[in-house]
């Protein structure tokens, strides 16, 4: 009777562990999707700006008229101010450059607001789990690939240098969204763009406020809202190494070429400020060829009666053979 006690308890024993082993097994199998429906929705959310997603729809005024059609988002939380970032040392600085050139960079002529606006967007998604979880790491993202996602940071910018007064003002901007400060007109954005262009991912995403010629947007649905907004600062900054060369490359492709103005050579240009003092038709004791008046001498020979009547008033025909010789002309 012991010995058969035993064998149930034993088979019980393994019963109870094939079960446990089961739901674990079933557990496991429960996160790894949930993780990989996360990858999938964070490659969705990466890769929104990208492709046929960042083709222009429109551009210009055609696009501004556009773009003030698409209805604002009903929802709009705020959130926070950032926490757990250092206010000094080394950490900081580069934290604190990076965020500066973000606002300069793309908003150095924009109003307070919208300088505040960027450096929000920048902390959002440093919050965000689509997006690197550091300063640097949002804003120099894509620096060296196919697609950075902000564009100063590939299209040659950086190798302008920066104006002493937009700089000064947008470091501080940075120093006080670092510090906690927020925007709270744009609550949880993580997109914007100008309002002169109307990129097709504006359809995909939530309008939430126009700020100078800024239009900032939210992710639709839960990966909107503030609960999305929950990772932590890595701990870590650093500014990756850029391609200099590429950036020139493309810099010289986005430059104008204007053309030069044309030298001054004497009798038949010109100059602004003697044409600035006399009519268009007037220049000014110079032959200017590029008009189509042109200086006319009238030829004595083919003169009219009236030009021939003038000379004789001035005795220029009191010789006989020189009258008779100009009355013989045709």
């Amino acid at each position: 009777m012991l010995s058969a006690l035993v064998s149930l308890v034993a088979v019980g024993t393994a019963g109870g562990v094939w079960l446990m082993d089961s739901r674990a097994e079933a557990a496991a199998e429960v996160a790894t999707a949930k993780k990989q429906a996360v990858a999938r929705k964070i490659h969705e959310l990466n890769t929104i700006n990208e492709g046929e997603g960042a083709e222009l729809v429109l551009q210009g005024e055609s696009a501004q008229a556009r773009n003030s059609r698409i209805p604002m988002s009903s929802t709009l939380e705020r959130l926070s101010g950032v926490s757990g970032l250092p206010l000094s040392g080394p950490v900081y600085e580069t934290a604190l450059k990076c965020m500066t050139q973000a606002v300069y960079y793309e908003a150095a002529n924009e109003p307070l607001r919208g300088k505040r606006a960027v450096a929000q967007v920048v902390l959002n998604r440093m919050r965000h789990s689509a997006y690197p979880n550091s300063v640097c790491g949002v804003v120099y993202e894509g620096s060296n690939q196919r697609v950075c996602q902000f564009s100063f940071t590939c299209d040659g910018s950086l190798l302008r240098g920066p104006m002493a007064r937009q700089w000064n003002e947008s470091r501080e901007v940075a120093k006080a969204a670092l510090a906690g400060s927020t925007e709270p007109s744009v609550g949880t954005a993580t997109h914007y763009h100008a309002d002169y262009v109307l990129p097709r991912w504006a359809f995909q995403l939530g309008k939430l406020e126009k700020i100078g010629v800024h239009i900032f947007y939210r992710f639709k649905g839960s990966w909107g809202s503030s609960n999305a907004f929950t990772r932590r600062w890595s701990g870590h900054e650093a500014i990756p190494s850029l391609d200099f060369g590429r950036m020139r490359e493309r810099l010289a492709a986005n430059v104008e070429i204007v053309a030069p103005e044309p030298e001054f050579v004497p009798g038949t240009t010109v100059v602004a400020d003697v044409k600035d003092r006399h009519a268009s038709y007037d220049v000014g004791g110079r032959i200017d060829t590029t008009k189509t008046w042109r200086l006319t001498i009238p030829d004595p020979v083919t003169a009219s009666s009236t030009y021939r009547a003038t000379l004789g008033e001035h005795g220029a025909g009191s010789s006989a053979g020189d009258t008779s010789s100009a009355e013989q002309q045709p």
